[in-house]
């Protein structure tokens, strides 16, 4: 029976991918859409390759050696998968298999001249694109040679390319397989590529069409640069025509080869005006068809278009679905909170019902929507001033977006009303409280009181009851973390930062003369949680033994073993206690899923080593001490300058008052994260067990499969004992697909991920221009750190990193400076870093990638911008 291995493209579709793969159910699909035109053609099914395949059973080793090595061991990738290649190609095409290809290619005419094409059952699909992993041939002509390029296809399954990419996916070689598709060959007048969303911006109403003379494959393959057509609202808004000297033209008797223009038609373009828009508009109609935006590559033919690919843009950023049909322009939340991973489906929905603002989700980030601040003039001023002094990049983004006049309309201003807005971004509370430590010592009470009443009250809640309390915990959660008292001290705090550094610039020339003059603030509980690291290390240091066991800790049952080495007890019990108070900490700690410090404390291990290998016994209080005698060195030089200065009593005064207030609150800042991620902790630990009782129900096969779920749907679970199996595995697809995206800062409702930029000349060439946080210069080794647990560091160094959350304070005791890629005035990482003393640059666009590990950097924390030296 033939029929499996040979299918015509017309009675294709796009859930066929496993039989004719990605390109195949792409183009089946394509050719059922009205109006579209598709070159005719078959393919040669899934069901094929599998049976030339096992004919070959040495391939099997091959692939099992290929499975187990380096994606980075490029030579040994590219040998063996060399062989396998030679391998499959030469494997003689089955009789019965050759006749009905043969019979198809009748169809189409024997002579013919077709393109053959592979079609992998991992290409083109929503969550990812192959784009030219295997192998496509044009102009192929006659049985003969379209069988040798069909062997061709399989054998390109396995480019090194295409193993390399499925190596650094995770994508098993055994679970791809590879159609080909063989189609009437199109002799095209003009060809290209249409991108039906601007694959640049993001922006999902203007399209891009690249076009250049003859095939295709001379824009493909960068032999010429396309003229390229942007279109808008069925108009083409701006367009850029390139001298196209060559083409890429079919042979005769087969085969292409490259032409040269007449010099009189390289300036003339590709396409008029109306057959760009034409042709965007085809693109609209398979744009709907498959439900997203799409990347086609076309052809022009005697006026008329045919289409001969189409498949997902997998790199746009996802836009919130409002379903409201109104202009929106969202700010990014992760980049407030300083975690722009993709958070998972339960750990999105919990921070929803416990934010102070409505939030918006996509791509597995949170959005605020920032438009009605934006729209009322009374409010657009403060919020551009808040999130200036934040993150100058946003207050730049959202600036463009203003500045163009038709995305943000401008209404009267609201009043009083829309609190939400409001608490998004927080603002000064309208009662200025006194500089008064009690109040701070009163605020720390309450969150401690809430969070012990909260443990006492869940712990005899299971079952749909707990959901029902979590609800109403969820209320008081907000309530605390709205407390207009709290409000209060963290804006003191704020604003004495911002007038010291304001008027002391104005009165003494001195940059953020605030960094200087917070070293060492009381009460800040994420620096404490430094310190106290250093405390744990001085406790294990003087015990050989239980240094030697922790360099080989791997699993997480560690803390039972200590007890039986000498000093292992006590070390244990330092890390016990360390863990009482800080261990509802992690990376990424905003998503309630992501595995916490007492869940598993082996992340703790790699910076505990470092801290005994580099610093002396007592280093912790050292170190709190000299950065409390510089601050108050710095007061009183900064006092004793003013007092010189005309007027200077009065400005020495007012800036004493001002020291006092920062250093009285702006310890606190940190503090309402804390209660938050100790209070999440609760909510997972009682989630958890109730995941427990669904795995010992055998309604999940494990307890992290809540994670995948939202609140509501969890809740629902419980109730109904009945889970969706395919719901959970479609969000995990999803969840790691959401890890090649990058979060923009600012993202409108059309799509447009709007980057801002510093617009500064005050910096050297070549430096890499970033927000000052932390005062100071200074040179060291840079550390490209993005997994915390794998950091490595002597004194010294300085630490690159894409962000920064409390978590990571641990490691700012052994570093010398900061540079992140996200961040703002008064995100954590820049808290900590003033509170330390460490030169500071934040905000920094791909440092991680412009900066290599192990290069001498040098870091302007006092001008924001940081050299690379070597």
């Amino acid at each position: 029976m033939t029929e499996q291995y040979v299918w015509d493209l017309q009675e294709v579709d796009e859930t066929q991918v496993a039989i004719v793969g990605g390109k195949g159910a792409h183009l089946g699909g394509l050719s059922r859409i009205e109006g579209v035109r598709v070159p005719a053609g078959f393919c040669v099914t899934t069901e094929a390759f599998r049976r030339i395949m096992a004919q070959a059973p040495s391939i099997d080793d091959r692939l099992d050696r290929l499975s187990r090595l380096n994606p980075d061991d490029r030579e040994a990738i590219r040998t063996l998968s060399a062989e396998i290649r030679r391998t499959i190609e030469g494997i003689a095409v089955p009789g019965d298999l050759a006749a009905a290809i043969t019979r198809a290619l009748a169809r189409l005419g024997e002579r013919a001249a077709c393109a053959v094409r592979s079609s992998a059952t991992a290409e083109d699909l929503p969550t990812a694109s192959f784009a030219g992993q295997q192998d496509t041939y044009l102009n192929v002509v006659g049985p003969e040679e379209i069988l040798r390029h069909v062997s061709r296809c399989w054998a390109s399954l396995f480019t090194e390319r295409a193993v390399t990419y499925r190596q650094r996916n995770g994508i098993d070689h055994r679970t791809v397989h590879m159609a080909v598709v063989v189609q009437r060959m199109v002799f095209p007048d003009a060809a290209g590529i249409l991108f039906t969303a601007d694959p640049v911006t993001g922006n999902r109403k203007v399209a891009t069409v690249d076009a250049g003379f003859g095939l295709g494959e001379a824009l493909v393959s960068g032999l010429v640069n396309p003229d390229v057509f942007k279109v808008r609202g069925g108009e083409v808004v701006a367009r850029t025509i390139a001298a196209k000297q060559r083409a890429v033209q079919a042979r005769p008797a087969g085969g292409t080869h490259e032409v040269a223009i007449d010099s009189r038609r390289q300036q003339q373009p590709a396409l008029t005006d109306a057959q760009a828009v034409r042709l965007v508009r085809l693109g609209r109609r398979i744009e709907a068809h498959f439900g997203r935006p799409q990347d086609i590559e076309w052809c022009l033919v005697d006026e008329g278009f045919r289409i001969v690919q189409s498949r997902p843009i997998t790199t746009l950023f996802p836009v919130p679905e409002r379903g409201d049909g109104e202009n929106h322009v969202y700010l990014s939340v992760g980049h407030q909170q300083m975690m722009t991973d993709p958070m998972r489906p339960l750990g999105i929905s919990v921070w929803q019902l416990t934010a102070m603002a409505p939030m918006h989700e996509a791509g597995g980030r949170l959005f605020v929507d920032a438009t009605p601040r934006l729209a009322s003039p009374a409010t657009r001023a403060g919020l551009l001033d808040i999130v200036g002094r934040g993150d100058p990049l946003i207050r730049d983004a959202l600036e463009t977006v203003l500045d163009r006049g038709d995305l943000v309309p401008t209404l009267p201003d609201p009043g009083p009303a829309d609190p939400p807005a409001r608490a998004a971004f927080p603002r000064a509370a309208s009662a200025p409280i006194e500089t008064d430590p009690a109040v701070v010592t009163e605020l720390i009470e309450r969150s401690q009181a809430s969070v012990a009443a909260l443990k006492r009250d869940i712990r005899t809640k299971t079952g749909p009851a707990l959901f029902d309390f979590l609800l109403e915990a969820f209320e008081e959660h907000k309530r605390a973390l709205g407390d207009p008292l709290s409000m209060q001290a963290i804006m003191a705090g704020m604003e004495a930062t911002w007038w010291l550094n304001d008027n002391l610039k104005e009165w003494l020339g001195e940059k953020n003369a605030a960094d200087t003059l917070t070293l060492s603030a009381p009460g800040n509980v994420t620096s404490e949680m430094g310190l106290a690291l250093l405390d744990v290390a001085d406790v294990i240091r003087p015990h050989p033994e239980v240094v030697a066991f922790l360099r080989d800790v791997e699993g997480e049952g560690f803390l039972d073993e200590l007890a039986k080495l000498a000093g292992g007890a006590e070390a244990r019990d330092a890390i016990e206690s360390y863990l009482d108070r800080y261990g509802m900490r992690c990376v990424g700690e905003i998503d309630i899923t992501r595995p916490r410090w007492r869940e598993r404390p082996s992340t703790l291990v790699p910076v505990i080593l470092d801290n005994v290998r580099i610093f002396e016994p007592g280093a912790a209080e050292r170190r709190f001490e000299q950065g409390r005698r510089n601050a108050l060195e710095k007061e009183q030089d900064v006092l004793s300058r003013l007092r010189a200065l005309p007027d200077g009593e009065r400005k020495a005064d007012e800036t004493k008052r001002m020291i006092d207030r920062v250093r009285t609150f702006i310890g606190y800042r940190e503090y309402p994260k804390y209660g938050v991620i100790s209070r999440y902790f609760v909510y997972k630990r009682a989630l958890l067990e109730e995941a427990e009782r669904l795995v010992r129900a055998g309604v999940l096969p494990e307890q992290e499969d809540i994670f995948y779920l939202t609140f509501q749907e969890l809740h629902d679970v419980v109730r109904s004992n009945q889970a969706d199996d395919q719901l959970i595995q479609q969000r995990k697809e999803a969840f790691r697909s959401y890890h090649a995206l990058t979060p923009p800062r600012v993202l409108t409702s059309e799509g447009e991920a709007v980057t801002g930029a510093y617009r500064r000349e005050d910096v050297p060439p070549g430096a890499l221009i970033g927000l000052p946080v932390s005062a100071g210069t200074v040179e060291g080794r840079a550390r490209v750190i993005l997994d915390m647990a794998e950091a490595d560091l002597e004194a010294g160094d300085i630490l690159v990193t894409p962000f920064t959350d409390p978590s990571w304070s641990p490691l700012f005791v052994a570093i010398a400076g900061l540079v992140t890629e996200v961040g703002g005035l008064m995100t954590h990482g820049a808290v900590i870093a003033r509170e330390y003393g460490l030169p500071a640059v934040v905000g920094v666009e791909r440092a991680t990638r412009l900066i290599r590990d192990g290069q001498r950097i040098r870091v302007h924390g006092t001008d924001g911008y940081v050299e690379i030296l070597s």
